[in-house]
């Protein structure tokens, strides 16, 4: 491992480590994005072992995604379908080789996480009277 592969793996595990509940769960979103795409390029390329392995992690965020979810609170429970419900496309995405289906839990996934993005500007402008980036 070299110098600049160690400081990045610091830097990102910092950024973990200190980022707010808000600001990870923009990392989950982004982390599962990322997967997706990977299983799409391996699903192309007929690598069956890397499309599998980056499903899995998919939903392994998800899953996480879920187990967060405060169910006292309303939005929660109309989430849990939803998450459920791309759960249950990505295990059928795996079966059937199917990419349309990524996509379609992709285009839910970014709605989610664009509209979790704005949550945490807001919140930033009512706490802080500015927005910063996020």
């Amino acid at each position: 491992m070299t110098v600049h592969s160690n400081a990045l793996n610091t830097y990102k595990q910092n950024s973990v480590t200190t980022a707010s509940p808000g600001e990870l769960t923009l990392m989950l979103y982004n982390g599962c994005l990322k997967f997706l795409g990977k299983a799409k390029v391996a699903m192309s390329n007929k690598n069956i072992e890397e499309k599998n392995t980056n499903l899995q992690k998919s939903q392994a965020i998800i899953a996480e995604l879920m187990s967060t979810l405060n169910m006292n609170v309303e939005i929660s429970k109309q989430m849990l379908p939803l998450y459920e419900y791309m759960n249950q496309r990505l295990v059928e995405a795996n079966l059937k080789n199917d990419q349309a289906i990524i996509e379609e839990v992709e285009s839910l996934v970014t709605e989610f996480r664009d509209t979790w993005k704005e949550v945490i500007k807001i919140t930033r402008q009512q706490q802080y009277g500015h927005v910063e980036q996020v």
